[in-house]
Parts: C-alpha cells; structure tokens; sequence
C-alpha cells in the first residue's frame, strides 16, 4: 500500500542532495522525495529581484485551483478503492487468490514502471541508463544496502494489509488504518527528536479514542460476518500494519538524509528489493500450495484491478500530491472513510450503529486536527481574544502616506485562506 519513493534534514546538503524536511505521518517516501526535490530547486533558484507588490496572477487561479480537486479526488478515490478492491476481492465465492502472489506482482511492475520512466528520463538511451543503473545501484552499493530494511517493512505491511482486510470489513479496516498517524507520531518523536503541539498530542489522543470506540463496536458484533473472518486476526493484523508503516516511513525519511536519487529510482531500488523479499515470504508461507496450484490461481478480473491498483495508485498519488498540502491530505483521508463507509454499506451490507458513526466520526476530526499546520490553532485562540477584548483593530496610516491596497480573498499570490500554508499557493 505504500507505493515507496515517495515517502527531511535542515543540515545544508551539497548540490544533488536530498535535504529531509518535516514527515507528517502517514506521508509515503515518494511524497518526501518530491518535498525535498522541490526544496532542492528553491534553494537553487537564482534571484530575480524583487517582485512587483501585486502582480496579476489571475490567469493561473483557476488552473491551479483544479490541480488542487483533481489531487483531492485522487487520493479519495485511491485511499478507499484499493481497500474496498481488497475486500471485494478476497471475499468473492469460489477460489482464493494468494495474497503474497499479489505482493510480488505489485512490485514488479512498480519496479518495471520506474525503470521504463527512467528510460525515458535518459531519452531512451540505454547506454546511458545501464551506466547510470550501474553508478546507482551497484557502485553506490551502500545506498542501495540502506533501502534493504524500509523495503523489508514494507513487503510486511503490505501482506499484512490483505490479512486485516481480509478479516475485518472495509470501512473498520479504513477507520483503525488510521491508527498509523499515531504510530508515525511517536517514532518521529523517539528518533527524529520531533516536538508535536499540543494541539496534535490532543488529536492523538481523539484518535486512538475513535479507533477504540469502532473496535468495540466491532467486536460486540455490530454488522454481518463472514464464517471465515476473525475481528481477533484482523485487528492484530491493522496494528502490526500500523506499526510497521510508522516505523518504515520514519526510518527511510532517516537514511534519506543527505542523500540523492530521484523518486523513481529509489522505488526501483525498493521494488527491486520487495520482489525478492516478497518471494521469500512466499515460498515460506504459502510455497507448497502455489507449487501445487500455480503462481496466479484464482486470479480474476477484480484480482488483477487490486495488484494494478496497488502497483500504480501508490506512484500516481506520488506525483499528485505535488499539488496537495496537509490539510488537502488531511480532507482526502476523511472523505476516503466516508465513501469506504458508504461502500460498504451498498457491497458488502455493512450496518452503521451509533457506536461506529460516533467512532468514526472522533477519527475523522483527530485526522483533521492533526494536519491543520502547527500554531494555527494557538493564532485563532490569539486572533479571538483580540477581537472580544479590544474590538476590530483599525490600521492607522502615517500622515502623508498613500492608503495600503485591498486584498483579494481570491488572490493566488497572496496568503487570505484560514489554513491554507503558503506552500500551496507557490508550489
């Protein structure tokens, strides 16, 4: 599910290299790839000289605008589908498919699309691309060696993910998945040394709350079950897949410190990686059975519509989340649970009580809390106590001055939306 390279260090890198900035959890080391490259050319960019007070910007408003929608409704769209493809999937009468075979075939052709988009990066030279693969991965073989481990994590994650789905239904699965903001939270703060506020320990805590609340819910037997489905397993399954998520993201934002490499080609590197660990897990937990059955028994249409999903999903949201800031990210996870929740009502006739809505509901508001960017909520409270105590502050122009111009609120130069970072309006 972590579609890896897209996944930061204030230590001033050398031309090329990777600078590390703030990993929020739950950030995949394709999306820190792309943070740091756009560090990267910030910080190399020449200086223009200072720019016009206002410039006209209009024009690229509304284009930019709909990239934001367009990023929104894809990691919506890639948040729930590849969980409800899972679910819909695994529980389809008649032959089961072999999850670790899934695994495998997911990362190669992750590996074999980053490996034809490098080729294009060499303008399909493949002298040029052999010797670059060659430098990359072989000569720098101690990169390389760094990825085993994140790679490792996350060939984990992913089997584990098709366990819990597989026992758990889609939407409990969506709203305990969210267990990993906390997860990465707390390895961010032991090995990155990373302070949160206040404000996100308390959204910590809303979340494991709702978490517990659906759990709960799910174990007093709130909606149908499969006779083949253990909420035990499942839940046990959610939690390592958490933890491992946590730790895989913060350790590879860790070793990615001072070094280079462009997100395609650490996924390569990974997936080069998870198909080899990912056939080891295979011949050790299922090798007998897909002797015996073949490598794609059970395979089906919605079977192959999952291991696209999860080999292209994870690379597309690398590349969209360009566009998308925190709390775009933040919406997309909560509006994923919604139509995860809404889907399963109409799949897979998932009942929503009380207890479920009230859970879900304190997740999704941790979820947003939790990507609202830090100090908002400390300059509202400030802004607030302002206004009650002194009344609208009036701006009062020195003698001989001209008036300060008006600001739009629909100015894409200038910073007027609640929230809104200043990142998203340059990027």
């Amino acid at each position: 599910m972590a579609a890896v390279g897209a996944g930061g260090s204030t230590a001033a890198p050398g031309p090329g290299a990777v600078s590390a900035g703030v990993l929020e959890p739950g950030t995949t080391s394709a999306e820190l790839l792309l943070t740091q490259g756009r560090e990267r050319e910030a910080a190399q960019a020449p200086v223009q000289g200072l720019p016009q007070p206002f410039p006209d910007t209009s024009a690229r408003i509304p284009a930019h605008r709909r990239l934001k929608y367009i990023s929104l409704a894809v990691l919506v769209v890639q948040n729930a589908s590849l969980i409800l493809s899972i679910r819909y999937a695994r529980t389809l009468p008649g032959d089961r498919f072999f999850a670790t075979t899934a695994v495998v075939m997911a990362e190669v052709l992750k590996g074999l699309t980053c490996l034809l988009l490098l080729f294009a990066q060499k303008r399909g030279n493949v002298k040029h691309l052999v010797l670059f693969l060659h430098e990359a991965v072989l000569v720098q073989y101690v990169d390389t060696l760094k990825l085993a481990v994140p790679s490792l994590i996350y060939t984990l994650q992913n089997n584990l993910q098709y366990v819990a789905i597989s026992n758990l239904p889609a939407a409990t699965f969506q709203v305990t998945y969210q267990l990993k903001i906390l997860t990465t939270a707390l390895f961010s703060v032991l090995m990155l040394n990373r302070s949160l506020s206040r404000l996100q320990w308390a959204s910590l805590l809303l979340l494991f709350t709702g978490v517990a609340i659906v759990q709960a819910q799910q174990a007093g037997g709130g909606g149908p079950r499969l006779l083949d489905q253990n909420p035990g397993v499942g839940l046990a399954a959610v939690v390592a897949s958490c933890l491992s998520s946590g730790f895989a993201g913060v350790y590879f934002e860790k070793i990615l410190k001072g070094s280079s490499g462009s997100v395609w080609l650490r996924n390569l590197q990974l997936g080069l990686f998870g198909t080899a660990l990912g056939l080891v897990g295979l011949w050790w937990a299922e090798g007998t059975a897909v002797a015996r059955r073949g490598f794609f028994f059970g395979y089906t249409p919605a079977v192959w519509g999952v291991v696209l999903n999860q080999a292209f999903g994870g690379l597309l949201v690398a590349v969209v989340v360009k566009y998308a800031d925190n709390i775009l990210k933040g919406f997309a996870t909560s509006l994923s649970i919604v139509l995860s929740t809404v889907a399963s009502v109409r799949l897979f006739g998932f009942h929503v009580d009380p207890l479920f809505a009230l859970g879900a509901g304190l997740v999704i508001g941790a979820v947003y809390l939790y990507s609202l960017p830090r100090g908002a909520a400390k300059a509202i409270a400030s802004a607030s106590a302002s206004v009650s105590t002194s009344g609208p502050c009036i701006h009062q122009q020195p003698p001989g001055q001209p008036p300060p111009p008006q600001l739009s609120s629909h100015r894409g130069d200038l910073i007027t939306e609640p929230f809104l970072p200043k990142s998203v309006l340059v990027k």
